[in-house]
């Protein structure tokens, strides 16, 4: 009886942690270049159950009465790297990868530490100085792993190998990544990503596409069943909550009684 309260609760906190996958996707439906999670499911470890101290046992000896299972535990999550969509936006600055590969961005945290992350969202800006940066003011570095510097009182046009042209002349040209094997980069923040441990970087094959935007690679129809789902998943596992409670209290208040 107590097994099946820790195997439904184990359910809910399955089905917590699928939900907060589902609900951040869903945030970021329009975010450009965002990847969608997912989240898997493990059961945990069959173990053996014992019965000891039973005075119906040669000397109390515990014997073995079958195996017993603890339920559901939480999985990894994953990314899906599948391409998405293109949108046309006209805007000279923005930029949309075909293929594989992510651009390169000098990140400044908030301690001041700089080092290097990787994203698809190609949403870029010109400050000033005529800095090529993302909407959050990180510099996209060139092949040079230096930063983009145009001249922003001139017309930039981006061709297809990523090169930044002004008056015919090439300024620079855009860096674009690519990893031998995507299980070594994690998520950080929003929508960057940061090789761990492991991680060896590859020659990138991508199609640089001046005026357009990758947009996310999420079906929010398809999310929105998902969340359907696991929402009644959770119902259920509390129902069973709820039941074995009343049991125990029937077990416990009355049963005695008799």
């Amino acid at each position: 009886m107590v097994k099946g309260l820790y195997t439904a609760y184990t359910g809910m906190i399955n089905e917590q942690n699928r939900m907060d996958v589902l609900t951040n996707n869903l945030a970021n439906a329009d975010t450009s270049g965002y990847k969608k999670e997912g989240a898997t499911s493990q059961s945990f470890d069959t173990v053996l159950a014992y019965k000891i101290k039973d005075v119906t046992e040669n000397g109390r000896l515990a014997r073995g009465i079958g195996t017993a299972n603890l339920g559901v535990k939480v999985g990894e999550n994953y990314v899906d790297y599948s391409q998405g969509p293109f949108k046309v936006t006209g805007n000279t600055y923005d930029i949309g990868l075909s293929g594989e590969g992510f651009f390169a961005i000098q990140f400044t945290n908030k301690a001041g530490v700089t080092d290097t992350k990787y994203t698809r969202d190609g949403s870029f800006t010109v400050t000033k100085q005529g800095y090529l940066v993302t909407k959050d003011g990180d510099y996209v570095l060139g092949t040079n792993n230096g930063r983009i510097q145009v001249d922003p009182t001139k017309d930039v046009k981006v061709d297809t190998m990523g090169n930044v042209m002004q008056d015919g002349s090439r300024v620079a040209t855009i860096m674009v990544t690519d990893f031998e094997d995507y299980n070594y980069l994690e998520h950080y923040g929003e929508n960057y990503f940061q090789p761990v441990d492991g991680a060896r970087e590859k020659n990138a094959d991508v199609t640089f596409n001046q005026g357009y935007l990758e947009a996310s690679n999420v079906q929010v129809v398809s999310e929105m069943v998902e969340m359907i789902s696991v929402s009644r998943q959770y119902e259920t596992n509390q129902k069973l909550i709820t039941t074995f409670d009343s049991t125990l209290q029937i077990a416990a208040n009355q049963l005695g009684k008799v």
